[in-house]
């Protein structure tokens, strides 16, 4: 499969929003690997330690310090470019946070994707573009079923309604400029990726388990957990990353076929409490320790979500390769080392990759 997405992606031009953040960092170093040709689009990576610094992501690409909601600037970025692919992650990506800042979440999630489609509706050269959300689209019932690509959207928290908005914009666009009855004049595949609680090294992110269970471990103080029976489609980054690559390269070449919405998450047996992927976390660092934060009034989070990936199986041929077990310790391998060894992070980063596409 390597050899395939190369044949595709080597050589071409692919823009990328949010190449300094987590997610994108990860994407970039793979399609560095893959011999794509980059332009990154993204606020200034937040710290030293953030993943795009850490793998010298500014010699992987052209990389453009923007505002998603700078229309114009993006637009020219986006038309001076003439990418051949075009992958937006780039996004407020924190539910607590959305609670503190909803205008801005809103702004950068939903008028950011407009944005992102308004600069390609103006391109004249065929692209692939896909758009990245959430598995938090879902109006939440919190029930037991997965969540399938056809089911209906919502959003309790200003985050998941942001994605929700997004996905809004997306169809109509799609609708509107981007039908496929005139594929032929606008020459555009729109698809849309929705991805579960994604895991993975470099992630130093607010309120998130991961980094929570990082920072606490590495200082040997016990772990908060909000809500330990939480249950999420968790993943390891590389999983929905490739996803997202196999779905770029169909969609190139068969752009009437999948312009459509895909969920990539576990397998359901790898959807776990919050409390089962501490432990899982234990294995690999057995001296950590965690408390249950028995506070009441908290914000809103979604008690259960589970994602249908039964679509992306059967017109992909996508399937997770790790179970939660795996995911968790290709996680903490990378922070060991971080911590031990972090000269060597940006080797060690490929070579995950390297191991994902092999094992």
């Amino acid at each position: 499969m390597f050899e395939e997405l190369k044949r595709i992606y080597k050589g071409k031009r692919v823009f990328l929003t949010g190449h300094t953040g987590f997610k994108g960092a990860w994407m970039l170093n793979f399609l560095s690997l893959l011999g794509a040709n980059v332009k990154g689009y993204a606020l200034q990576p937040k710290t030293e330690i953030d993943l795009f610094n850490l793998t010298e992501g500014d010699s992987l690409c052209e990389s453009v310090i923007g505002d998603i909601r700078d229309a114009d600037r993006l637009s020219l970025e986006i038309s001076s470019f003439r990418p051949d692919f075009v992958f937006h992650l780039a996004a407020q990506p924190l539910v607590r946070l959305s609670y503190e800042q909803p205008v801005e979440t809103f702004e950068v999630n939903a008028i950011g994707t407009a944005n992102v489609l308004e600069a390609v509706r103006r391109l004249a050269n065929p692209c692939a573009i896909v758009l990245i959300t959430t598995d938090k689209v879902y109006h939440n019932k919190e029930w037991e079923y997965p969540y399938r690509e056809n089911d209906r959207l919502g959003g309790y928290d200003p985050y998941s309604a942001s994605k929700a908005c997004a996905e809004l914009i997306i169809d109509s666009y799609r609708n509107s400029f981007f039908n496929s009855k005139n594929l032929n004049q606008h020459k555009k595949g729109i698809a849309v990726a929705r991805a579960g609680n994604v895991i993975g090294g470099g992630d130093w992110s607010k309120d998130r388990l991961i980094p929570d269970i990082i920072k606490a471990f590495s200082i040997g103080q016990p772990v908060l957990i909000r809500n330990p029976q939480a249950i999420r489609p968790w993943q390891h980054v590389l999983e929905p990353i490739f996803g997202y690559l196999l779905l770029g390269a169909r969609l190139y070449e068969d752009p009437l076929g999948f312009s459509k919405e895909y969920n990539f998450g576990p397998e359901v047996t790898d959807a776990l409490t919050v409390e089962e992927m501490m432990k899982l976390a234990q294995l690999s660092w057995p001296d950590g320790t965690y408390v249950i934060d028995g506070i009441g009034g908290q914000l809103h989070e979604a008690g259960l979500l589970k994602l249908d990936i039964s679509k992306v199986a059967a017109e992909l041929h996508w399937h997770p390769r790790m179970n939660a077990k795996l995911a968790v310790k290709m996680t903490m391998d990378w922070y060991k080392e971080f911590k031990y060894n972090i000269g060597s992070i940006s080797c060690f980063t490929r070579e995950q990759i390297n191991d994902f596409l092999n094992g």
